[in-house]
């Protein structure tokens, strides 16, 4: 019997944005960068004062302890395993610690042909060469009862919305406007339903978590 879920969590900006214009592996060395670095921050300020946030990075000390780390925390800990698209993966290579954040099996989407990568603390990359749903099979059977993560990029989780795949998804809504970016819901399928679950306000992020409605 299939009890974990499949999901996703994203930071996202009030027009729909989950990633500035300019944050991707061509312009990692433009001489814009930090424009599109400086926009990254702005999305993900809330993020970095979290505590359960910067001890699973390891990136200092001290931090926040209320409701958003909490969630965030709750998030770390119900997610078995990962899926992530190839752009996704190899910015991650690129710029995660040593010690990548996971510390879960995490399958990539690619048509690239590797050998799994493990990295310390836990987080092993496999590379999926057959389809979503193939990742999505691999996924379950060393799920168990937690839940599998779509971790990114945007198109990756379109696949799985279209594909009827998602069960829920929770979107932190942080009060800035990119103009151009990621958008979130790019090529989604208006025949999916979904239904508010919960919305947690604060002056920062707000964040809303949703049901997809199954048929």
């Amino acid at each position: 019997m299939q009890t974990s879920k499949v999901f996703f969590n994203v930071v996202m900006s009030l027009d729909g944005f989950i990633a500035p214009e300019g944050m991707d592996m061509a312009h990692a060395d433009d001489p814009e960068y930090k424009q599109w670095m400086n926009k990254w921050m702005q999305l993900q300020h809330w993020v970095f004062q979290q505590q359960f946030f910067r001890e699973n990075l390891k990136i200092g000390e001290g931090g926040e302890t209320g409701q958003a780390n909490s969630m965030l925390e709750e998030t770390f800990q119900r997610t078995s395993v990962s899926i992530m698209g190839k752009n996704m993966f190899s910015g991650g290579e690129r710029f995660w610690p040593e010690e990548a954040p996971f510390h879960t099996p995490v399958f990539v989407l690619t048509d690239q042909v590797r050998v799994p990568w493990e990295r310390p603390g836990g987080t092993t990359f496999y590379f999926v060469n057959d389809g979503i749903e193939s990742a999505l099979r691999q996924a379950r059977a060393v799920a168990g009862n937690r839940d599998i993560r779509i971790a990114g990029g945007a198109n990756a989780i379109q696949q799985y919305l279209n594909a009827g795949l998602i069960d829920e998804f929770t979107i932190h809504y942080v009060p800035v406007i990119f103009g151009h970016g990621t958008p979130l819901f790019a090529n989604i399928n208006p025949d999916i339903k979904v239904k508010m679950r919960e919305a947690v306000p604060s002056q920062e992020v707000t964040h809303i978590t949703y049901e997809v409605e199954k048929e």
